[in-house]
């Protein structure tokens, strides 16, 4: 791939910098889809050791690449998005990683194919790191910021996503008792 193609490449990506999700940070500020995805990859290199059998380069890979869609979208939050909201998103992320230099796009092709299948552990602890790390962040902002449904969502979203991994499992269990204690604190 030439200089000025990966420049281009990386001009779409910086777009997730400005594209604020819902959730905020600890400190009230909006949170981007670029600072999520961070953590989201973070949280799956710090697992390396816990899933010895899994490819975690290849996990790393799913959670950087797995809002990128949202460049040309934005971020809909998960309980508004409608399946019109992803198919439209789905359809320009597909024409864009289309026109990328044929290796890359191949690459990157073959790991949203294999995330959207759901079979692999490697795509079940993406899945499932993405939906926790969105848990975690809204244990860390102010209770404030939270809609109404979130009370409950933080309660109950997720359960289903991790339960293939008793330590997934046990992490969820974790993050529920810092939202029972959030709520309790009235933070």
């Amino acid at each position: 791939m030439d200089a000025r193609t990966y420049l281009e490449i990386l001009h779409v990506a910086e777009k997730l910098k400005d594209t604020p999700r819902h959730c905020t940070t600890s400190k009230g500020k909006p949170e981007s889809v670029a600072e999520h995805s961070w953590r989201v990859s973070l949280m799956a290199l710090f697992l390396k050791r816990e899933f010895p059998d899994v490819d975690i380069d290849k996990v790393v890979s799913m959670c950087l690449i797995h809002d990128l869609g949202e460049c040309f979208t934005g971020d809909i939050p998960a309980f508004v998005k409608t399946d019109s909201d992803r198919q439209v998103e789905d359809s320009l992320l597909d024409q864009w990683v289309a026109s990328l230099p044929a290796d890359l796009s191949s690459d990157i092709k073959a790991l949203y194919q294999e995330m959207d299948a759901q079979e692999t552990k490697e795509a079940k602890i993406y899945k499932a790191l993405d939906k926790l790390e969105a848990l975690i962040q809204h244990n860390e902002s102010p209770l404030s910021t939270w809609s109404e449904n979130e009370y409950e969502l933080n309660k109950t979203y997720a359960f289903n996503t991790v339960e293939f991994s008793e330590w997934l499992t046990t992490l969820r269990q974790e993050i529920l008792q810092d939202t029972l204690d959030k709520i309790e604190r009235g933070e």
